[in-house]
C-alpha cells in the first residue's frame, strides 16, 4: 500500500471515530431528562406521557422521597434529577455504579458495585436498597434510575445461603454461554432478590417512577438491568429449559443448582400467561421507537405493587443509531441501517454485515453501513484480553485482508466506553491489520481463537479508547468504504 493510501486510510479511520464519539455526545443525558420531565415546587409534568401511570405526578403530596440509582450511569441520572428536583426533604437514596460521580449528596449512600461481575458493594448495595424500600409507605415516591450494567452492579442472591463466590461462578457461567442478554437475565431473575420485579414489590404502597436508558433492545425491556421494577413474563419452565439447552446443570456450583432444582423454587412477580417468555412486548416501548404516543397495555393483571407504575425511557439505542446516521450523511455517505444481527453470534454478525456491505460499496462511491445492538461470544476456554467488540473488528479484519488496495474500515465499539475485561471500548479494523499484526509478531487467528484480542489492537494502535462514558446505549458498528 502507497503512503497516500494509508493516509486515506487513517482519515477513514478518524471519520469512523468521529461518527462514533459525536453519536455519542449527541446523547445527552441531560437534554433528554428534560424532553420527559419538567419539575416544580408541586409537580412533576411527563412531558410525553405514553399511557403508563398517571401523566403528572403531585410531588408535594408526598412525605417521602427515595432515590435507588443502578448501573453505569448512575451517577450521571442521580446528578440530574437532584439538579431539577429543588424539594430535599425526605429525600433519601441508593447509587449503586462502577465509578462513583465526583459530586455527592449527603442524603445518598453511594456503592462502588462490580461489571462484569459482582462483588461486596454490588450485595451492599442491593440490600441497602431493600432496607430502604421497606420502609415506604403511601406517603412515599420512589424514582428507579435504571441503565445499563445493573444485573452485575447491583445483585442479592434470592438464597440467603448463596455466597458471593457462587454468585460471581454463575455470572461467569452464564456470560461465557453464548446466550442472548434476554435469556441470561431471565435466569438472573429468578436467581436474585432484587430482579424481576422484586425491587418494586419490596415496596408495594409506594408511587413509582422508572426512568430507563436501556441497553437492550426496546422490546424487552424487562431485560435491562434484569428488571427490578418491570413485572416478569419468564417462569421457572422457561429457566430450566434454558439451563438444559446451555448445559449448564453441571457446571453451575452446587447450592445455585440445588437452588433451581427445589420443588418450592418460588415463581418471580409477573403474569405468566403472557407469552412468548424471551420477548415480553412493552407498548411504551413502542412509543419510544417510533416517536409518537400509544397507550400502553393495561397493568390490571398484574400485582397491585405494578399498578400505575411511570417508566420513562429517556433514551435508548435507537436515539444513537440515528444520531450516527444524521452524522454519516451530513459527512457524504450513503447510509444503510442494518440492525438485524442484533444478539448474533460475533462470527455469523460478521458475515453476513460484511456480506452486505460488500454489495452495497460496489453501487455507492461513499458508503457507510451503520448497525446497532449486541453480539455473543461462546467462551470455549479461558479467555484472555478482549470483547465482543474488538473480536467481531478482528474477525471483520480477516475479511478485509481479501481487499488490500481498497479504502475499508470496520469500527466496533461499546457505548459504554468498555469491552469486555479490556479498558477499550473496541476496535477499528482496515485492510492491513492483519499484515501490521503480523508485523508486530501476532498470529491474528490464534488471537481470534484465544479471544485475545485486545493485545493485538493496542500494539498496531487500532483500539478504539474512550474511558467510561456513563451511557450504556449498546453497541455501535460502522463499516464504511471510499471508492476512486
Amino acid at each position: 500500500m502507497t503512503p497516500a493510501s494509508e493516509t486515506a486510510l487513517e482519515a477513514l479511520h478518524t471519520v469512523a471515530t468521529k461518527i462514533f464519539t459525536e453519536a455519542l455526545k449527541a446523547c445527552d443525558i441531560a437534554s433528554a431528562f428534560d424532553r420527559r420531565l419538567q419539575f416544580d415546587d408541586r409537580f412533576v409534568y411527563r412531558l410525553l406521557p405514553d399511557g403508563s401511570g398517571p401523566a403528572n405526578i403531585e410531588i408535594s403530596a408526598y412525605k417521602r422521597i427515595f432515590v435507588v440509582a443502578l448501573g453505569k450511569a448512575a451517577g450521571p441520572m442521580l446528578e440530574i434529577l437532584l439538579d431539577r428536583m429543588h424539594r430535599r426533604k425526605g429525600l433519601r437514596g441508593i447509587c449503586a455504579s462502577n465509578q462513583l460521580p465526583s459530586k455527592r449528596n449527603w442524603r445518598i449512600r453511594y456503592f462502588e458495585s462490580g461489571h462484569p461481575l459482582p462483588n461486596e458493594d454490588s450485595f451492599a448495595a442491593a440490600r441497602a436498597a431493600l432496607a430502604l424500600l421497606r420502609k415506604a409507605r403511601k406517603d412515599t415516591l420512589i424514582f428507579f434510575l435504571i441503565s445499563g450494567g445493573g444485573s452485575a452492579l447491583f445483585e442479592l442472591p434470592l438464597d440467603a445461603g448463596i455466597t458471593l463466590e457462587e454468585t460471581i461462578e454463575f455470572n461467569q457461567l452464564l456470560l461465557a454461554s453464548g446466550a442472548p442478554i434476554n435469556e441470561i437475565n431471565i435466569l438472573r431473575k429468578h436467581f436474585s432478590a432484587v430482579k424481576g420485579g422484586r425491587l418494586a414489590m419490596a415496596a408495594p404502597e409506594a408511587t413509582k417512577v422508572s426512568m430507563l436508558l436501556p441497553d437492550v433492545p426496546l422490546r424487552t425491556l424487562d431485560a435491562l438491568s434484569s428488571g427490578p421494577t418491570t413485572p416478569d413474563h419468564s417462569t421457572l419452565a422457561d429457566v430450566r429449559g434454558l439451563i438444559a439447552r446451555y448445559n449448564l446443570a453441571e457446571k453451575l456450583p452446587a447450592s445455585i443448582r440445588a437452588f433451581f432444582e427445589r420443588e418450592d423454587c418460588p415463581e418471580s412477580p409477573g403474569n405468566k400467561s403472557w407469552k412468548p417468555s424471551f420477548l415480553p412486548k412493552f407498548p411504551w416501548a413502542d412509543a419510544m421507537r417510533s416517536r409518537h404516543i400509544t397507550s400502553a397495555a393495561s397493568m390490571s393483571g398484574e400485582d397491585a405493587a405494578f399498578r400505575d407504575s411511570v417508566f420513562e425511557v429517556l433514551l435508548s439505542s435507537h436515539d444513537l443509531v440515528e444520531s450516527a446516521r444524521t452524522l454519516a450523511r451530513d459527512a457524504g455517505y450513503h447510509v444503510v441501517v442494518d440492525n438485524s444481527c442484533d444478539d448474533w453470534d460475533y462470527a455469523d454478525a460478521a458475515r453476513y454485515l460484511l456480506d452486505r456491505f460488500h454489495t452495497y460499496r460496489t453501487r455507492h462511491t461513499r458508503f457507510c453501513l451503520i448497525s446497532v445492538g449486541e453480539v455473543t461470544v461462546t467462551l470455549t476456554r479461558t479467555p484472555g484480553a478482549g470483547g465482543r467488540n474488538q473480536q467481531f473488528a478482528l474477525a471483520c479484519a480477516l475479511d478485509l485482508a481479501k481487499y488490500p488496495s481498497q479504502r475499508l474500515t470496520v469500527l466496533s465499539a461499546g457505548s459504554d466506553g468498555i469491552d469486555g475485561n479490556t479498558q477499550s471500548a473496541g476496535a477499528i479494523a482496515d485492510p492491513t491489520t492483519i499484515a501490521r499484526a503480523r508485523a508486530f509478531g501476532y498470529d491474528p487467528e490464534q488471537s481470534l481463537a484465544e479471544f485475545n484480542a485486545c493485545p493485538l489492537f493496542t500494539a498496531i494502535g487500532d483500539s478504539v479508547v474512550t474511558g467510561p462514558t456513563g451511557h450504556n446505549l449498546r453497541d455501535l458498528r460502522l463499516l464504511i468504504a471510499e471508492g476512486d
